[in-house]
């Protein structure tokens, strides 16, 4: 499980943040600068971000990230169409879905916000949704984990480098054991202290949220009623509580004050919209133990009596379960009833292309693509058709032009990687792995494909000239170990199946 996964680094922050405290001059003689916050003087927006991708790079490594590109797109366009309005520092935001049933969220620092499928499945509307990510936001934009920092500063070092440990640990879902171990060892004051200051974090993340909620044009209901939801279907034993509740305590008088506050704001009449119905049917068909658990999930109702959410969902089921040709006839429907579903084109032509109709499968991404340029899964979905179909030129050709124009994902950049090297441009192929190893933040190896790419007997002098100047500029970030490290693994050579 991802919380496993991340709980040695956890500690390794606890004592960086020892070591961090340990160097600091007295409060006294902090001088702060002009602007800025007094929460810098600990932790800096640079060391937030250095600390938010070294958690990333963890949680990428466990697995537990959805790669899904319509469930990542959907997240990201809610994420970001709040965080417009509760962020005024130009703060880059990253959100992402961690396939966990469990019904939790979590900020990191660096502005990285990450969803659990269960809490997804778990909201009753798109508004419940947008509330949690509102809160997360909140949390980011406040810096409540630099000023939790901040303030444990009159504690003693020790106590302070423990507190930013369980501050993290919750952050990341790790739930009551690490946090409440931490703030045991803290001890008398500086546990409450540490209590305290997490209450009034959650308030105010409430206040900040709700406020973004309803000028991002969601209810600003919609957050107090996913917390009165979970805490009304909880059960009293405390290891069956939802993690959210645990690293998010909710009480009666906070869901009041919530509300209160949402009331102050115009009355809103809101719609779930296409894509969070589809994007919770997917999750749910996708996330049964097995594709005969999923059909079941979905066929609990006549067709007839069914969303068009649901019998997305039991369309995707059918896919899952290989009744292609009943797939098929759900999507054919669902086009016909509204056209401007991106997600159900994809379907249709996954369907054609399970059942070997590989021709009509790409009349039908060629013209989702013509209605619908450079959406990125529709256009993520049909080169990897593409890849089947054996036309890489055409699938390398299709992601350039996409990720030219919108910031690609790791696996974005391993998939276009993938066209390359099947299109038999080898030089190409070992950029674009290079540049994956770089976003998954190692260095050395991205150095390793820039340097096998430079020993390509067929490289042009325009390609050499890049790669050598990426080099350089890499170089200036590494440290003198991975320097060395590099050195010592310079190839000698060109080195093939880089993707495979």
């Amino acid at each position: 499980m991802i919380l496993r996964q991340i709980q040695k680094f956890v500690l390794v922050v606890a004592i960086a943040g020892l070591l961090l405290l340990i160097g600091q001059p007295q409060a006294a003689e902090i001088k702060l600068p002009d602007m800025g916050s007094p929460a810098d003087a600990v932790l800096s927006k640079s060391d937030e971000a250095q600390i938010g991708r070294s958690i990333m790079r963890q949680i990428r490594a466990s697995g537990s990230l959805v790669e899904d590109p319509q469930v990542n797109e959907y997240i990201n366009d809610i994420g970001h169409r709040i965080s417009a309005y509760a962020n005024d520092s130009g703060r880059k935001f990253t959100f992402f879905v961690i396939d966990d049933p469990s019904i939790n969220a979590f900020a990191l620092p660096g502005g990285y916000i990450g969803v659990h499928t269960g809490l997804i499945e778990a909201s009753r509307s798109e508004d419940e949704l947008a509330g949690v990510l509102a809160h997360e936001i909140a949390h980011v934009t406040q810096r409540h984990i630099a000023r939790a920092v901040t303030a444990g500063r009159r504690q003693s070092i020790l106590s302070t480098a423990i507190m930013l440990g369980a501050i993290l640990a919750g952050a990341a879902g790790a739930g009551a054991d690490v946090m409440q171990g931490g703030i045991s060892v803290a001890q008398g004051t500086a546990a409450q202290q540490r209590i305290d200051f997490t209450r009034s974090n959650e308030y105010e993340a409430d206040r900040i949220g709700i406020s973004a909620l309803a000028d991002s044009g969601f209810d600003p209901e919609g957050m107090a009623s996913f917390f009165e939801v979970i805490s009304r279907n909880t059960r009293p034993v405390e290891s069956r509580m939802p993690a959210f509740l645990r690293t998010h305590p909710v009480s009666s008088a906070r869901i009041a004050e919530a509300r209160n506050r949402a009331r102050s704001y115009p009355s809103v009449q809101t719609d779930d919209s296409h894509n969070y119905g589809i994007v919770r049917a997917r999750l749910m068909a996708n996330g049964e133990e097995t594709a005969e658990d999923a059909v079941a999930l979905f066929e609990t109702r006549n067709y007839e009596q069914q969303t068009d959410a649901a019998r997305y969902g039991r369309a995707v089921a059918y896919l899952r379960a290989g009744r292609d040709n009943e797939a098929n006839r759900i999507f054919e429907d669902l086009i016909s009833r509204d056209q401007q579903v991106i997600a159900y084109h994809i379907g249709l032509a996954q369907a054609q292309l399970a059942l070997e109709r590989v021709d009509e499968s790409q009349a039908t991404f060629e013209r989702a693509i013509e209605l619908f340029p450079r959406n990125v899964p529709l256009v993520v979905h049909y080169a990897e058709a593409l890849l089947q179909f054996d036309q890489p030129q055409k699938a390398h050709k299709l992601l350039l032009d996409l990720l030219n124009n919108v910031p690609p994902t790791p696996e974005q950049i391993r998939l276009i990687a993938r066209a390359a090297i099947d299109a038999g441009d080898a030089a190409e192929a070992h950029y674009y792995m290079a540049e994956y190893r770089f976003m998954i933040g190692d260095l050395v190896g991205g150095v390793g494909f820039l340097q096998r790419a430079l020993n390509l007997p067929e490289l042009e002098e325009i390609q050499r000239i890049r790669y050598e100047a990426r080099i350089d500029f890499i170089q200036e970030f590494m440290s003198e170990e991975q320097l060395q490290q590099m050195q010592r693994n310079r190839p000698r050579g060109p080195v093939a199946g880089l993707v495979r």
